[in-house]
């Protein structure tokens, strides 16, 4: 038993500790509005051989096989499910779903446009409809104020803010909510507090009106719910538990033949 078999079953522990964190992030978030779970991926590592295949035998005939030694394993990416959430009915006018593809445009205090699934939005003390947030209040973008004395706000599928005022039964509109797709939503950077930030490998956003290139529309009065699904992610979690334990009796049992030899030679 060689020092290379120790780290090889210990790069199998690093690994399966990798996915069991995935898997806890994505059970502690089962109930945070519009999240998408996460998927650990992992890859071989490098390869030693003491014989390559091909080699040619005594007889001058290609060998089909060779003889190769693997290294371990570990993690290669992260990637993050994008599937629809199941919706949940809440009756609150300022609560939207989006239904397909898209993201609703939170403006950071700092002016940085931030991205996200999460439509629990609320009022500030000016009217203005903020993301749903104790610690910062986040503007939606574009920005959309809601008069004082609005009596019923109505946001259509297609993004269409309106209000009814005392005295009058026609509704006023008072903005359009415009959403944001991206080539690949998966490069997106996951920031917390529901939020995502472009980068090089999401690529820019496509900006139009719900229902339009591709985007979803949007549902009042419901929010997505998160995509976990607690079944199978309970069964990852068993079968994940259980490669941990099995790599980790590898390298209790590799220790303790090393030192047996080690004992012997000495």
């Amino acid at each position: 038993m060689s020092i290379q078999t120790l780290h090889t079953a210990a790069t199998g522990m690093s690994s399966m500790q990798s996915k069991l964190d995935v898997i806890a992030n994505n059970l502690a978030n089962m109930e945070t509005v519009g999240f998408k779970s996460g998927r650990a991926n992992f890859e071989d590592l490098f390869y030693h051989y003491d014989k390559y295949p091909g080699t040619q035998d005594s007889a001058s005939q290609f060998t089909p096989v060779g003889i190769l030694l693997g290294m371990g394993s570990r993690l290669s990416s992260t990637q993050c499910n994008f599937q629809q959430g199941s919706s949940k009915t809440t009756g609150n006018d300022l609560d939207v779903a989006i239904q397909g593809q898209g993201f609703f445009q939170v403006k950071d205090p700092t002016g940085t446009v931030l991205y996200t699934r999460a439509g629990n939005f609320s009022k500030n003390a000016n009217g203005q409809i903020v993301m749903g947030s104790a610690n910062i209040g986040r503007l939606l973008e574009p920005a959309i104020t809601i008069p004082v004395d609005a009596t019923k706000v109505v946001i259509s599928s297609a993004g269409v803010v309106s209000v009814q005022q005392p005295n009058s039964q026609q509704l006023q509109q008072i903005g359009q909510i415009e959403l944001a797709n991206f080539i690949n939503p998966e490069g997106l950077l996951k920031l917390g507090e529901n939020l995502y930030s472009q980068s090089d490998a999401s690529g820019n956003p496509t900006l139009a009106n719900p229902g339009l290139q591709g985007l979803g529309t949007l549902n009042q009065g419901t929010l997505e719910q998160s995509n976990v699904d607690p079944v199978n992610e309970l069964i990852d979690l068993i079968a994940t538990q259980r490669a941990f334990e099995l790599n980790s009796q590898a390298v209790k049992a590799g220790d303790q033949m090393l030192q047996d030899v080690t004992g012997l030679i000495r």
